[in-house]
C-alpha cells in the first residue's frame, strides 16, 4: 500500500525531531555514569501507588490518585476491589499482574537487607500485598480464580481517568469447565513466592499466601487449558503464546521454594523434558515466558547442593538453558544466537516496550551473578569463562543506560533526573487529578481535551519506566507513541531488584517539597540458619545435548485503539477488516505435540490452529509457508510450485481451525496471503 504524503511527511518530522534531540546531547554521554541508584529505587516503587485500584489506603503517597473500581465484582457477586491496572488503562489483567507480583516478590527475597538498608523494605512489602490481597479476592474456591476485570476493546475506546470510569467492568472467571492453567500455575507462582517475603515479617500471612499457592497449583495442573481460550477477549492484548508448561514449571520451583516438600522439585525434574523446560534456547523473560526463571532458579539450588534427590541430569539440563540465556545476554553465544543491542548499548528485544525485556535480563544478570558469586564459581560461555562481577556489570549498564547514559542524555524513568518524559502514554497522567477539578471526563471528552494535547503531563507519574526507546536509540516524547512512551508493572516488578542491588546500602537523601517522603528505617528481618543435609551429590552425568530451535515468543500482543475513535458505524469495512495486517484479522497459534528420531533424525508434529480474530466471516482463506519442508495435513497446496495453502472452510468471527505438519528441524511459519471478506 503507498504510504501517504503526510505519513512521510510525519516519517521526516520524527527523524529530524530525532537527530535534533541527538545535536542537543553532550558530546559524550560517558560522563553520565554516576547514578543515585536509591532515588531510583524509591520512585520505582511509587510507581506501584499510582497503579492501584480500589478503595486507597491513608498512607497513599501519590496524591493525585483517588479510589476507583469500587463496584469490581459485584454483578458477579463477588468482591474484586484492588489489584492493579496493568499499564496506561484501567483493566485489571490478572496474568500481567501476577507476573509483576512474582517479580516483585523474588526482589524482596533476594535483596532483603539492600532494602531495609535504604528504608524501602516496608514500602515493597506494602507494594507486593496490595497485588496479593486482591489475588486472595480473586481465588474464593480451590478451583475459581477470577482471571480478569473489565474490557480491552471499550477500555481503549476511552480516555477517562480511573476515578471517572464509564466503561463495563464485567469480571471473567477460571473453573473446571474454563481451565487456564498459565495464569493459575503464575498466579500459584505469585503466591508461593509472596509467602517467602512475608514469611518474617508476617508469618500468619505467608501461611494464607501459601495456602492459596498450593491450591492454585493443583487446580492449574489438574484442569490443563490456556487462558486466553477460556476468555477470549484477552487474546488481543495478553495472548498466552508459549502456552502454560513454563507457568506449570515456574509455579512448582516456587513452591519447592517456599515449602521445601521433594514432590514440587520432582514434579520439576520429571516434566524438564516434556514440558519444554530443557527444550528451548531461551532468549527472554517476560510476563508471557517463564523458562528462563525456572532454569535460573533450577541453578541455584544445583549450587546450594539442594538438589540431590531429584534427577540430577534434568536438573543440569535446566542449568544449561540458563547459561544460554545469560550468555546470550552478554553476546557470548557461538554464531548469531546472541543479543541485539542498540548503538547506545541497550539490549533490544522488540520494538514494543523493549524496557520490560531490559529489566527482566538485568535481574536475571544480578541474581545469577550473586548465586556465582557465592558458589566461588564462574559462568562458562562457548566465547569464553565470564566472572560474577561481569555480569553485574552488564545490568548495571542497563540500568545507567535506562536513567540517563544514553545518546539522548535522558531518564527513562519518569522523574528521576531533569530530562525525563513528560507525555508518558497514561490516562491518569495526562488528565488533570479530579483534586484539582473535580468536572467530570468523559469517555471522548478525556480524547478531545487531553489525549491529543501538546502539553506536558499535569500529574508526573514518578517511578513509571516508559517503553523506551528503538533500535536506533530513538524516543520520540508523544502521547501517542504507545509502543515507547506507555509504562507497565511488568516492567517495574524486576526492577525494583536490581535497583535495590545496585543501591546496596546507601539510603536515598530527603527531598524537600516532594508529596511523599522516607520513612523511619526499618531492621531487617533475621533469616534462620538451616545446616545443610551432608549427602553426597550424585556425579554429573555427561549430556551431549541435540540442537534444539531457538524459541521466541511474540511480545505483547495487542490491538490497541489509542486514537480518537473514528465516527464511522461499526458495520464499516474498515473496522472489520484489515487488509494491511494480518494480526488484526487471524490469530496463529503453534504446539509441538510429539517428536522421534528415525533414521537419525528427529521428526517433530506441530499442530496449528488458525483463529479469524476479526468481526467478520472469513472465506477463501490462503496462507503462506516460510520454511515448510515435510507433509501437511488439513490444508491443501494450491500448486506444487507454490508456498500457498488454502483452508477447505470459511471461518466465523473467534472461530477457530486446526491442521498438522510434520518434519524435520525448527518449525515453519504462517502468515496470512489473503482472504475474502463476508458481509
Amino acid at each position: 500500500m503507498a504510504t501517504s504524503s503526510f505519513s512521510r511527511r510525519c516519517a521526516c518530522c520524527a527523524v529530524f525531531f530525532f537527530f535534533i534531540q541527538l545535536a542537543a546531547r553532550p558530546s559524550s554521554f560517558a560522563a553520565a555514569a554516576s547514578f543515585n541508584y536509591a532515588d531510583a529505587l524509591q520512585k520505582s516503587l511509587l510507581f506501584f501507588e499510582a497503579q492501584r485500584s480500589g478503595k486507597l489506603p491513608s498512607n497513599q503517597r501519590v496524591w493525585w490518585r483517588g479510589d476507583s473500581g469500587l463496584s469490581d465484582g459485584k454483578t458477579e457477586g463477588v468482591d474484586l476491589q484492588g489489584g492493579y491496572y496493568d499499564a496506561g488503562d484501567h483493566v485489571k489483567y490478572g496474568f500481567p499482574m501476577a507476573y509483576s507480583m512474582t517479580m516483585l516478590a523474588w526482589g524482596i527475597i533476594q535483596y532483603n537487607q539492600a532494602l531495609s538498608a535504604n528504608n524501602q523494605l516496608g514500602y515493597a512489602l506494602d507494594a507486593l500485598r496490595w497485588g496479593t490481597d486482591y489475588f486472595i479476592k480473586a481465588h474464593p474456591e480451590p478451583n475459581v480464580l477470577w482471571a480478569e476485570v473489565g474490557d480491552g476493546d471499550s477500555d481503549h475506546n476511552c480516555w477517562q481517568r480511573s476515578e471517572d470510569m464509564t466503561t463495563p467492568r464485567q469480571a471473567y472467571r477460571l473453573d473446571a469447565s474454563h481451565p487456564g492453567s498459565d495464569q493459575a500455575g503464575e498466579t500459584a507462582a505469585a503466591m508461593a513466592a509472596a509467602s517467602l517475603a512475608f514469611k518474617n515479617q508476617n508469618p500468619a500471612y505467608s501461611s494464607t499466601l501459601l495456602q492459596h499457592a498450593r491450591q492454585l497449583f493443583t487446580f492449574s495442573d489438574t484442569y490443563k487449558g490456556k487462558y486466553d481460550d477460556s476468555i477470549y477477549n484477552v487474546k488481543a492484548f495478553y495472548q498466552s503464546v508459549s502456552g502454560y508448561n513454563d507457568e506449570l514449571l515456574w509455579a512448582a520451583i516456587w513452591l519447592y521454594q517456599a515449602t521445601g516438600e521433594q514432590t514440587y522439585l520432582d514434579y520439576v525434574a520429571k516434566n524438564a523434558y516434556s514440558m519444554g523446560g530443557t527444550g528451548w534456547n531461551m532468549k527472554e523473560l517476560s510476563w508471557d515466558v517463564k523458562f528462563a526463571g525456572v532454569q535460573i532458579l533450577v541453578s541455584k539450588l544445583l549450587f546450594e547442593g539442594k538438589a540431590y534427590r531429584a534427577d540430577a541430569g534434568a536438573l543440569q539440563q535446566y542449568q544449561r538453558g540458563a547459561e544460554f540465556y545469560l550468555c546470550y545476554l552478554l553476546r557470548k553465544n557461538a554464531g548469531d544466537n546472541n543479543a541485539q543491542i542498540t548503538p547506545g548499548g541497550l539490549l533490544f528485544t522488540r520494538r514494543w516496550n523493549n524496557m520490560q525485556y531490559v529489566t527482566s535480563a538485568s535481574f536475571s544478570l544480578s541474581v545469577y551473578s550473586d548465586y556465582l558469586s557465592a558458589a566461588g564459581k564462574q559462568l562458562q560461555c562457548p566465547s569464553g569463562t565470564v566472572s560474577p562481577s561481569e555480569l553485574l556489570s552488564l545490568a548495571q549498564s542497563q540500568i545507567d543506560y535506562i536513567l540517563g547514559k544514553n545518546p539522548l542524555g535522558m531518564s527513562y524513568m519518569v522523574g528521576y533526573g531533569a530530562n525525563y518524559p513528560k507525555h508518558v502514554h497514561h490516562r491518569g497522567a495526562s488528565i488533570v487529578s479530579y483534586k484539582k477539578n473535580p468536572s467530570f471526563v468523559t469517555c471522548k471528552g478525556g480524547y478531545d481535551t487531553w489525549y491529543g494535547s501538546g502539553a506536558a503531563d499535569p500529574n508526573v507519574l514518578v517511578g513509571a519506566l516508559v517503553g523506551g526507546p528503538g533500535a536506533g536509540d530513538q524516543y520520540s516524547d508523544d502521547r501517542k507513541n504507545y509502543e515507547q512512551s506507555e509504562p507497565t508493572t511488568s516492567t517495574n516488578g524486576p526492577l525494583v531488584g536490581i535497583l535495590a542491588r545496585l543501591a546496596g546500602g546507601r539510603p536515598p537523601p530527603q527531598q524537600p517539597g516532594r508529596r511523599y517522603r522516607t520513612p523511619p528505617r526499618r531492621p531487617a528481618p533475621r533469616r534462620p540458619y538451616t545446616r545443610p543435609i551432608p549427602k553426597k551429590v550424585p556425579a554429573r552425568r555427561h549430556y551431549t545435548p541435540s540442537r534444539k530451535p531457538s524459541y521466541k515468543p511474540r511480545a505483547r500482543y495487542i490491538r490497541k485503539r489509542i486514537a480518537r475513535p473514528s465516527s464511522r458505524p461499526l458495520g464499516t469495512s474498515s473496522l472489520k477488516y484489515n487488509a494491511g495486517k494480518a494480526s488484526a484479522n487471524v490469530a496463529f497459534q503453534q504446539v509441538l505435540t510429539s517428536s522421534w528420531t528415525q533414521s537419525n533424525k528427529i521428526y517433530r508434529r506441530y499442530l496449528v490452529k488458525v483463529t479469524n480474530v476479526s468481526r467478520g466471516k472469513l472465506s477463501n482463506i490462503k496462507l503462506a509457508s516460510r520454511g515448510l519442508t515435510g507433509a501437511v495435513y488439513g490444508i491443501y497446496k494450491l500448486s506444487a510450485s507454490s508456498n500457498l495453502y488454502t483452508f477447505p472452510q470459511s471461518l466465523a468471527p473467534r472461530q477457530s481451525a486446526m491442521f498438522v505438519y510434520i518434519q524435520p528441524g525448527p518449525q515453519a511459519t504462517f502468515t496470512l496471503a489473503s482472504f475474502t471478506p463476508t458481509f
